[in-house]
């Protein structure tokens, strides 16, 4: 009788060590972190692949992909570790990270999970001088970061007073500090998952600031736990989906899911400009399933594809969110598409994300029509019955919950929100949290800053941002469905409703970017064309005034959100 020894194998080490950890007092299982996710997944698909990376090209230009199992990323994420607490990294320390889309980003961030540490991300796109001001105000005692981020730190000091380590991920320079490959164990041993709680600090992960000063959300072990759960039942993906996301931190979650996350090579802060060919490569090299794209990169791709007649047969569903996505451009990406492939628009921010979603056939079948009357953007239903609210348009603070607060079905008001999945406060912001907070019996409603209305389906109406209504002596405009009625026009690429002059008296004037840079004349002939479109629809007839500008200022986060502070100072000086 042949006896096979399998004791070396690395599946059968890594279950037995898990075992013998898990005799501890608290296990795996108990534990609320999202490091867990990932330990369970290498338990039970071990050899799947859980993070791919486009790694090179070869003499024919051919891309060339290195990955990771699960069982691999789960084994490196114990070394990164075991490293990260003998660097001094422990449960609640406070972590810069700043690493680009890899392999190693994946096992660094839930190597921080698993140490029980905080993260704190912000989005380099909103400028140095404020990202470094958003470090400075949580007072990292750690930073992790490429080479290029020293170098950044190393010239303004003073941001990061706080921190006493310092790891480079990659070669390190004229810095002090540890790399990535010295605190990183060689030989595998499982780390002991940080007892974390439901309530306890995850991470900090700042708001892009497009309409005011970033504020770092404060994320729990159950706010994310939440989102998981979220995710999982509203995508409904299955255990051999594979996903391309745009986005880094939406990539996170996938390898927790259970999912292959393949990293697309683009650069993610600048979703605009996108090389459409490399994404639809990746999508057909990897037989990827699910994607996620910014309205700005769903465009650009699009519009590509378009041209070239391209089919991306083995997509199963895109999602696409950070800014209203138009109907147009839902429908240029559809013909890419499977009939029966949807394209999903979630809704949510920063603090709670997602929460209402709407799918393509409904945009396309239905609502579409209605925006293009001024209704506004159609974001959905609420996503699993989660607790969604309209209350009363109110700048000042609310403490206390009370149900004279809520607007009637029909009347716009502003968006609130209620679930596991919201986090409860700003980091050290007191003013900021109450701003958007709510107490209702001990929870928290979150008050999202965005106005919206519901319809007699159920459907929530986006109607803009709360801070860019336009007050006028005559009664209040808002954006989204102002902007609505003059985007009908085939020159136009999108409008921007702003107001000039004092509070409560502001006059509206509308912004315009065109689809191409025309001839005077052509602006003239527009824009008389434009007036008589506002003239003809009640919501946008006092607006009188109509500047175009070349290119809208958008974050660079998802080359979406339309900047419009900026343009109403612009307009003022323009109208002088």
């Amino acid at each position: 009788m042949l006896f096979i020894h399998h004791s070396n194998t690395p599946l059968l080490q890594y279950s037995m060590a898990l075992n013998t950890m898990n005799t501890a007092e608290t296990t795996v299982d108990e534990i609320v972190n999202v490091s867990t996710h990932l330990t369970r997944m290498a338990r039970e698909q071990p050899y799947k692949r859980a993070v791919v990376y486009p790694a090179g090209r070869d003499r024919q230009k051919r891309v060339t992909y290195a990955h990771m199992t699960f069982l691999q990323l789960e084994q490196e994420v114990d070394r990164l570790a075991h490293g990260l607490k003998m660097a001094g990294i422990t449960r609640q320390t406070r972590t810069v990270l700043m690493v680009k889309p890899s392999i190693e980003f994946f096992a660094l961030i839930f190597a921080v999970f698993k140490t029980g540490a905080v993260p704190v991300v912000v989005d380099p796109g909103m400028g140095v001088k404020r990202m470094l001001s958003c470090y400075r105000s949580t007072g990292p005692k750690a930073f992790i970061g490429i080479p290029l981020a020293h170098v950044v730190r190393t010239l303004a000091p003073r941001f990061f007073k706080s921190v006493t380590i310092w790891i480079t991920v990659g070669k390190r320079w004229f810095w002090g500090g540890q790399t990535l490959n010295q605190i990183r164990r060689p030989d595998w041993q499982p780390f002991q998952t940080a007892d974390t709680g439901r309530d306890e600090t995850a991470a900090i992960l700042f708001t892009t600031g497009s309409t005011g000063p970033a504020k770092g959300a404060v994320y729990t072990h159950g706010n994310f736990d939440a989102q998981l759960h979220q995710i999982r039942t509203h995508l409904n993906m299955a255990a051999d989906e594979i996903d391309l996301s745009t986005f880094p931190l939406f990539a996170l979650f996938y390898p927790a899911l259970g999912v292959t996350a393949v990293i697309p090579d683009m650069d993610p802060t600048r979703p605009a400009l996108v090389n459409p060919e490399r994404i639809i490569e990746a999508v057909n090299n990897q037989g990827v399933t699910n994607m996620f794209a910014s309205p700005a990169l769903l465009n650009r791709v699009g519009s590509y594809g378009k041209e070239k007649g391209i089919n991306l047969p083995s997509l199963k569903r895109v999602v696409s969110a950070g800014a209203p996505v138009s109907a147009d451009n839902i429908e240029q990406f559809s013909a890419m598409l499977n009939s029966d492939t949807e394209i999903h628009t979630p809704y949510g921010a920063t603090e709670a994300v997602p929460i209402i979603s709407i799918r393509s056939n409904e945009i396309l079948g239905e609502t579409r029509h209605l925006s293009e009357k001024g209704y506004g953007v159609c974001i959905g239903r609420p996503i699993n019955n989660i607790d969604i609210r309209l209350i009363k348009i109110n700048d000042e603070p609310i403490d206390v919950w009370t149900d004279d607060l809520l607007v009637p079905p029909g009347e716009i008001g502003e968006i609130c929100v209620k679930g596991a999945l919201v986090s409860r406060q700003y980091y050290e912001d007191l003013r900021a949290t109450r701003l958007a907070k709510i107490t209702e019996d001990g929870e928290i409603i979150h008050r999202m800053g965005d106005l919206g209305w519901l319809d007699d389906k159920g459907r929530i109406w986006f109607c803009g941002r709360k801070s860019h209504r336009v007050v006028t002596s005559d009664g209040t405009l808002y954006t989204i469905p102002c902007e609505g009625i003059f985007n009908t026009h085939p020159d136009v690429f999108r409008s921007a409703l702003v107001g000039v002059g004092p509070p409560k008296k502001q006059k509206p004037v509308i912004c315009i970017e065109l689809r191409s840079s025309g001839t005077g004349i052509k602006k003239n002939k527009v824009k008389d064309e434009l007036l008589e479109l506002a003239g003809a629809n009640d919501l946008t007839r006092n607006i009188q005034t109509v500047l175009f500008h070349n290119a809208f200022p958008v974050d660079i986060r998802h080359n979406s959100k339309i900047f419009r502070e900026k343009l109403a100072i612009w307009a003022e000086t323009e109208l002088k």
